[in-house]
């Protein structure tokens, strides 16, 4: 199956939306208005498309962003500037494509050249073992950790160096 990664555009939101939310607790449960928000002030949102079905997106923020999350607040804390990928997300048919490899690739590709790291946070509790893995293997190391949801869940914090 052939794929198009492209930018997000409002019908995508809902398929973006169901996919999402099919991934908690490994992603953030949201809803749409926060979708809408991604949509309107993400430094990139884009999805990736194959035989007209949505098979995988992902959210990159910037730092001086107003997004209260506190893993991001983590990282505009501890770096200067930098990418940080909120979320990424692959559709199960679409799965061991390489897509999500592509879309950090093409986030990085969007970059100005004085961007030294992407970032992003793994679940360590619940365990997300499968997307430590994939960071490993993309060249991300872990930074720190953080504790979020009243101590139910622990992050890996983690940056690759661009």
């Amino acid at each position: 199956m052939h794929f198009i990664i492209r930018d997000v555009v409002a019908p995508d939101l809902d398929a973006v939306l169901t996919l999402n939310q099919s991934e908690t607790p490994h992603l953030g449960s949201v809803d749409l208005r926060k979708m809408q928000w991604f949509a309107l002030h993400a430094a990139y949102f884009r999805v990736a498309v194959g035989d007209d079905r949505l098979a995988a997106f992902l959210v990159g923020l910037r730092p001086g962003t107003s997004y209260e999350s506190p893993n991001y607040r983590w990282f505009c804390d501890h770096y200067d500037d930098f990418a940080y990928v909120d979320r990424v997300a692959v559709a199960d048919f679409a799965r061991r494509a390489g897509l999500a490899s592509r879309l950090y690739d093409d986030f990085a590709a969007t970059l100005p050249d004085t961007v030294e790291f992407m970032t992003c946070e793994v679940n360590i509790r619940p365990p997300n073992e499968s997307s430590m893995e994939f960071h490993r293997r993309m060249g991300f190391r872990q930074v720190g950790t953080q504790s979020t949801e009243g101590g139910n869940k622990e992050v890996a914090m983690l940056a690759k160096t661009l």
